[in-house]
């Protein structure tokens, strides 16, 4: 087990962007499977699109965890995956709860996770170019 704390916040990030990857799967299947027949195509199509931001972003917090842990001071890298898991929450749980329960009011707060991902991948660009040239993260 790391001993260092921040080595460990990497592999909690590591450890959380592959259960939201499991739940991504699992939602996808579960649209693609049980809902098929009970939501509209057009629900459906917001419904995917919610799995495939879960996914892509449940993906580059694993990549942020392990970027972290070659770099256990860089707050910045930390930072990005906390801003995507956040974005997965609001983006992709605002969608997913708008097509269970067709409160379509739900989607108002979907840009809010959109720009948690996009601050989320600017600060992970942020960090890698500081990497880049040797600057402190």
């Amino acid at each position: 087990m790391p001993s260092h704390p921040d080595v460990q916040k990497a592999y909690r990030l590591i450890g959380i962007g592959a259960l939201l990857a499991f739940l991504a799967v699992l939602l996808g299947a579960f649209g693609a499977h049980a809902l098929k027949g009970s939501l509209t195509e057009g629900d459906l199509t917001i419904w995917q699109t919610a799995v495939d931001y879960h996914l892509a972003h449940a993906l580059a917090i694993i990549a942020i965890g392990l970027l972290f842990e070659r770099n256990p001071t860089s707050k910045i890298f930390y930072t990005a995956g906390v801003l995507m898991g956040i974005g997965i929450l609001i983006f992709s749980g605002s969608l997913y709860t708008l097509c269970l329960s067709g409160i379509r009011k739900f989607g108002m707060i979907t840009p809010l996770g959109g720009l948690s991902f996009m601050i989320g991948w600017i600060l992970l660009a942020l960090g890698a170019f500081r990497r880049a040239e040797d600057k402190p993260l």
